[in-house]
């Protein structure tokens, strides 16, 4: 079932995410994780659907996503990036992508950390964050999503790896590409769940890498 619903409010999280906050249709349900078809209301655009995953708690007042615009694509994310508050989205029934099946590992490769949000939200709301640890990998330190509050809900927990630049040495920024070396330092149990979610190619690489250190692929839960 389509909802039209209006943009209430647009926040910039980096040079090129936002974050947008908009209305809730009456009895909308969805579980962390979960995403839905995406257009924009306006002629010429309405048919062109885009999942995205709430980055809202269901059980919050408003729905929120918070996308990275690409404007070099010419397409949907760029006429996002153009939205202003009043304008509005339409959307469908939540569906799943990654749901949660224990403590374990998360592996994001930039804007892929947006499934990831609400499920740690809900851990950290929930006091059962644990053990659980966030390995997210950007080009630079400006393009980290929701640095300070990943920081805040896991401590030593959060680690940061920079791709393009040198950071700027603090003890949770490496600098490098995850590669298997990389996670055979960082990580001491290969049982655990592990949840992946980036670029395809970024996919692919900690799929091959964790099933060498002894990963079970059904533990692997990631995103398409």
């Amino acid at each position: 079932m389509a909802h039209t619903l209006k943009i209430l409010d647009i926040e910039k999280v980096t040079h090129d995410v936002k974050k947008f906050t908009f209305e809730k249709p009456k009895g909308y349900e969805f579980e962390p994780g979960q995403a839905t078809e995406v257009a924009i209301d306006k002629d010429g655009w309405r048919g062109k659907k885009r999942p995205f995953t709430f980055t809202s708690l269901n059980e919050d007042e408003h729905l929120e996503f918070v996308i990275k615009i690409y404007p070099e694509h010419d397409g949907v994310t760029e006429q996002i990036g153009k939205l202003e508050t009043g304008d509005s989205f339409i959307i469908d029934d939540a569906w799943g992508t990654i749901q949660y099946d224990g403590e374990g590992v998360f592996l994001a490769g930039g804007a892929g950390v947006t499934p990831f949000i609400a499920i740690l939200r809900d851990l950290h709301k929930n006091g059962e964050i644990g053990d659980n640890k966030l390995i997210f990998s950007n080009k630079t330190e400006n393009d980290i999503i929701l640095q300070e509050e990943f920081s805040k809900i896991l401590g030593d927990n959060f680690i940061n790896v920079i791709t393009d630049e040198k950071p700027d040495g603090n003890h949770i920024f490496l600098d490098g590409f995850i590669d298997k070396e990389f996670l055979e330092s960082q990580i001491d149990d290969f049982k655990q769940p592990f949840y992946i979610c980036g670029p395809q190619p970024f996919n692919n690489a900690m799929m091959k890498y964790l099933k060498e250190l002894g990963a079970n692929p059904d533990a692997l839960v990631f995103e398409e």
